[in-house]
């Protein structure tokens, strides 16, 4: 590990120790933050830390780096320095690895939140997995954390009769597995009803009897027929006449009265 100074200037004037210099703020690795962050540590440093080493100074800005993944990457960097793994020329060179860390971290980000919109809806099971299995790809998730991400992804239904399951799923390709044949199963039965469900309704169309004509269709029956006598020469009051005399002569012929 070097051990240089990171100011450049051997001897440098130490009036920057007795000035007052705001605290940083927490770093939690995101990338929209990273920029002040790199800014307030190169002016701590100038003023504060100009004598201490290049170890010292990286070490100082890590006690900063706190949250999320930032906290695993700031782990990695402790233990690769104690281990002799890696050295920082300068503090420019550590800052220069810190803004490329969070832009990959944003990147993850914006990744884990696609993750997140990824849901099966109507696709079939085995369509789902699919793109579940290349949107996982490559980012680093495993055991249970894949199994949670994969559970929230797939419909409700399938997850309930998955989490009620008599023996617990305890990989992702039994998530995988089981998923895939209950969706299967669920869609073989919607077919199977609505099959029985046509025949069902076919046999009784077969089997009701006509219908008696209801009062608009009454209506319209009439009215063809009044439409037929004024076709003929006749009207609507000549047919009720004839009725009428109809009447009269078959009362005289049995013995009515007029």
């Amino acid at each position: 590990m070097v051990q240089g100074g990171a100011g450049g200037e051997a001897g440098g004037s130490n009036m920057g120790s007795h000035m007052e210099v705001a605290k940083l703020a927490i770093f939690n690795g995101e990338a929209g933050k990273v920029g002040s962050f790199i800014t307030a540590c190169r002016l701590f440093v100038r003023m504060k830390m100009r004598g201490n080493t290049v170890e010292e100074q990286v070490q100082w800005m890590l006690s900063y780096v706190q949250g999320g993944l930032a906290n695993v990457w700031k782990e990695n960097i402790m233990e690769e320095l104690e281990a002799g793994e890696v050295e920082y020329e300068s503090v420019e060179e550590f800052l220069t690895s810190l803004r490329k860390k969070s832009g990959r971290g944003e990147e993850e980000s914006v990744k884990a939140a696609e993750l997140r919109k990824l849901e099966q809806g109507e696709k079939l099971m085995e369509e789902f997995v699919q793109e579940f299995k290349r949107a996982v790809r490559g980012r680093g998730y495993e055991g249970r954390p894949l199994m949670e991400e994969f559970k929230r992804g797939i419909n409700g239904g399938i997850w309930r009769k998955l989490m009620e399951a008599e023996n617990p799923l305890s990989s992702i390709e039994q998530w995988y597995r089981r998923a895939m044949a209950l969706d299967r199963n669920w869609r073989e039965s919607r077919r199977e009803e609505e099959r029985l469900r046509k025949k069902e309704v076919g046999g009784r169309r077969k089997t009701e009897p006509a219908t008696t004509p209801s009062v608009a269709e009454k209506a319209t029956i009439a009215s063809a027929g009044n439409n037929r006598t004024c076709s003929d020469g006749g009207s609507q009051e000549d047919e009720y006449s004839s009725v009428e005399r109809i009447g009269i002569r078959s009362r005289t012929e049995y013995g009515g009265s007029s």
